[in-house]
């Protein structure tokens, strides 16, 4: 029995407990690991609680006997000094999903998505557990309703549902009619099964705020758009004899004048690691190249997006450099910073703050200089990890918009 938890758990004031306070709770039974907890909902012998080591997406609702109910500032802090030092999978890597908030801001956001109102949601053959909170129509939640246990999603409509049974009608209807089995729009690129559409968020309003919807109980510090029109949707699919299923998606405004090409990327937690988050990373620049445009994504960036799109440059810019010091003619084995962004499509201050991070670009006499140093490079590579899934630019069938009017 652990002198953290055990019985001594139940022993202390339950009663005496309140929104607000910090405590230690067993995050794992099996290990009987106690760790400090922010308790920020009660309803009965049940409390929501943030792990205060852990990123809001483990945010969770647990028993009365999980909680040490006589915690004390002592305890905390020798938990605090004995805290493993060590890389554990579950903890934030330090990025914080709210740059670019005020304080104002963070506090309004915090307080109005602080409890998950779903807990998991059906698509297609896969039960997913969510992450964060997502402000669903008044008819399906609402304030001071319990949460969903499970909100049925057709993969398809990207309709939801609060009974199975309601989503089987849907489903009834959906195959009398006939209906596409894939996301509406264009279908610009198709490999083997990996497909890309293009949806405009103007034609197709209901698909695009579903998808918002959705996206946004995997996302913490993104605004749900309830105007998509301005806004492109890069809905990626996985195809098969039954149809086209979404595995994650990026959108675009279309037109930006920071000269964002990515506005939101997500691939859904069940297609995760399997590198999609890649490649959409890489078509994101491709449509890029074929604009003749430099771009960067929009911030802030997630945790999660930030981790992605630093390996995404180093390993592209890396690469580059390779080729450029592999040259037998000495002559030949420089380059420039614009000539990298001519190269990838990348914004010059993203390949600067990449090269500085890498300490690839240094100082010297006066100026800078990239410094293609071969085991620089090659020890950099072999901490970016493999391309993804790869993107074939011969494969993409696609034309810039002419803007509207309205956009600009």
């Amino acid at each position: 029995m652990s002198k953290l938890g055990g019985k001594r758990a139940l022993d202390g004031d339950q009663k005496g407990m309140k929104v607000g306070d910090r405590v230690l709770a067993l995050w794992r039974k099996e290990e009987d690991d106690w760790r400090e907890a922010e308790i920020l909902e009660v309803k009965g012998d049940k409390y929501y609680v943030h792990w205060t080591d852990f990123n809001r997406r483990l945010d969770s609702w647990i028993d009365a006997d999980c909680i040490n109910f006589n915690t004390t500032k002592e305890l905390l802090r020798e938990v605090r000094q004995k805290k493993d030092a060590r890389f554990d999978q579950w903890q934030h890597e330090g990025h914080d999903d709210h740059d670019g908030l005020d304080e104002a801001s963070l506090k309004e956001h915090e307080e109005v998505t602080k409890i998950k109102n779903v807990s998991k949601v059906q698509i297609g053959k896969f039960v997913v557990e969510t992450w964060y909170f997502s402000p669903l129509p008044r008819e399906i939640w609402k304030q001071d309703d319990p949460p969903i246990d499970v909100l049925y999603f057709c993969e398809f409509t990207l309709n939801f549902y609060k009974t199975k049974k309601e989503l089987e009608r849907h489903q009834l209807k959906f195959s009398e009619r006939k209906c596409p089995r894939h996301p509406p729009g264009d279908e610009i690129y198709r490999r083997d099964n990996v497909s890309v559409f293009e949806v405009d968020g103007a034609k197709s309003k209901v698909w695009c705020q579903n998808l918002c919807y959705l996206a946004k109980m995997f996302l913490d510090h993104k605004t749900l758009y309830w105007d998509v029109d301005p806004f492109l949707f890069y809905v990626v699919c996985e195809c098969d004899d039954q149809g086209c299923h979404v595995v994650g998606y990026f959108s675009k405004e279309k037109e930006s004048e920071m000269d964002y090409n990515l506005a939101c990327i997500l691939t859904f937690p069940q297609h995760q690691r399997k590198g999609y988050g890649k490649f959409i990373i890489s078509f994101s620049f491709e449509l890029s190249k074929i604009e003749k445009k430099k771009g960067t994504p929009e911030r802030p960036l997630s945790d999660l997006g930030r981790v992605s799109y630093e390996s995404h440059w180093a390993r592209e810019l890396l690469h580059i450099l390779k080729k450029i010091g592999d040259h037998p003619d000495p002559t030949s084995r420089t380059i420039s910073i614009e000539e990298l962004s001519d190269r990838t499509a990348f914004k010059s201050k993203d390949i600067e703050d990449t090269l500085r991070r890498l300490q690839i670009l240094n100082y010297y006499k006066g100026q800078w200089i990239i410094n293609i140093n071969p085991r620089l490079v090659e020890y950099w590579l072999s901490r970016c990890g493999g391309p993804g899934v790869p993107v074939d630019p011969e494969k993409i069938h696609w034309m810039p918009h002419i803007v509207h009017e309205r956009y600009l």
